[in-house]
């Protein structure tokens, strides 16, 4: 290794590309990318390894696996055809929307003309596709005694967590109930092996080409094919619905494919239809593997008082978020109380540090005036 030759340490190599040191590392045991050592035995990445890993994420973002990026780094043209199809595909969609925009500014100049002003919603959604500003308003069921629940500018992708017994299935569904055609996507797709799935792709060949579409992309990310990623795909592929809410995302799949599910589910366009996705698992909240886009929403406590309650984004580069290390204590270093939200548990404070009490914990400290 020259010493006159600038090398970068994985956390500077990684914030120059704009993505994690955990994605650097991903590369590296997929073969796609060698960092040079130090002699300490220190990764260290030079121009070479910076060049190579621009060229990988660019092909990430193309919509490739990381196999299919093997074969094209390696002039395999294998593979190639399907990715830019559907790239094709999602800027064919951006141009319809940018058309949909154009004509609504054609709209309101003309009303402007005729003396009409335009709302400040109406402006908003010049900026952002109309498929942000869906949003939902209802009392929450039980164990939140009817306290109100907002959530506006529903994201591609909204997660709901918290522990057993913490209501967020109930959430769920009362989600599912309330959103305009919205379906929930339950465990029962599981029950016999997946066969209600199976029956429904032998009726549907358009929904078996893009279950076997995404199928073969999620194998080339590590994940193996099972009755339970194939009853999930289906659930996810079905056309009708405009929103999915999924109970347990992971049930049935092991890590790599947990994996390879939630890259897969990363990769679709910004107007993609929102999904919910109830989860416990570390895989499909592990930010540092896949990133973390604007649009993610994470369903958690809120520092809101009660009748404001609104979900915040799950991620720290967002306005407002919180990063999932923070899921267990209270933000600040003041111990300050928060309310929980949604699925972390019923109406008890969480304090710094400590773990979050039950509900006749909380309620013995109310009494007390703790």
């Amino acid at each position: 290794m020259s010493s006159s030759a600038q090398f970068l340490n994985p956390s500077a190599a990684a914030q120059r590309l704009g993505v994690s040191a955990k994605a650097l590392r991903l590369y590296e045991q997929h073969g796609l990318l060698t960092p040079g050592r130090t002699a300490a035995g220190w990764r260290a990445y030079g121009a070479d390894e910076m060049t190579r890993a621009t060229e990988i994420i660019a092909l990430r973002a193309l919509g490739l696996s990381l196999s299919q990026i093997t074969r094209v780094l390696a002039d395999d043209p294998q593979g190639l055809e399907p990715a830019l199809a559907a790239h094709q595909t999602t800027l064919e969609g951006q141009i319809r929307q940018l058309a949909g925009m154009i004509e609504k500014v054609r709209d309101i100049r003309a009303g402007l003309a005729q003396g009409k002003l335009p709302t400040a919603g109406e402006l908003a959604r010049l900026l952002r596709p109309t498929a942000e500003f869906i949003s939902v308003a209802f009392d929450l069921p039980w164990p939140w005694g009817g306290e109100r629940f907002e959530l506006r500018d529903i994201a591609p992708l909204n997660y709901i967590i918290g522990p057993l017994g913490s209501g967020k299935t109930r959430l769920a569904k009362r989600l599912a109930e309330t959103l305009p055609d919205a379906v929930f996507l339950g465990l029962d797709r599981l029950e016999h092996g997946g066969a209600a799935a199976r029956a429904q792709l032998d009726a549907d060949l358009a929904l078996r080409s893009r279950v076997d579409q995404a199928l073969t992309w999620l194998v080339e990310e590590g994940a193996v094919a099972s009755d339970a990623l194939i009853a999930l795909l289906v659930g996810l592929e079905s056309e009708g619905a405009a929103t999915v809410v999924v109970d347990m995302v992971e049930q049935g799949l092991d890590q790599p494919a947990q994996q390879a599910l939630i890259a897969h589910l990363r990769r679709r366009g910004p107007g993609a239809r929102p999904l919910f996705l109830l989860t416990r698992s570390s895989a499909i909240l592990d930010l540092a593997a896949v990133g973390c886009r604007r649009g993610d929403h994470f369903l958690s406590r809120q520092s809101q008082p009660p009748g404001q309650r609104r979900p915040i984004s799950r991620c720290r580069r967002i306005r407002g978020g919180r990063h999932l290390s923070g899921l267990a204590r209270g933000a600040g270093a003041n111990r300050r109380r928060h309310r929980v939200a949604t699925p972390s548990g019923l109406k008890s404070g969480v304090r710094s540090g400590v773990r979050p009490r039950s509900t006749h914990e909380a309620r013995t400290s109310n009494k007390k005036g703790g």
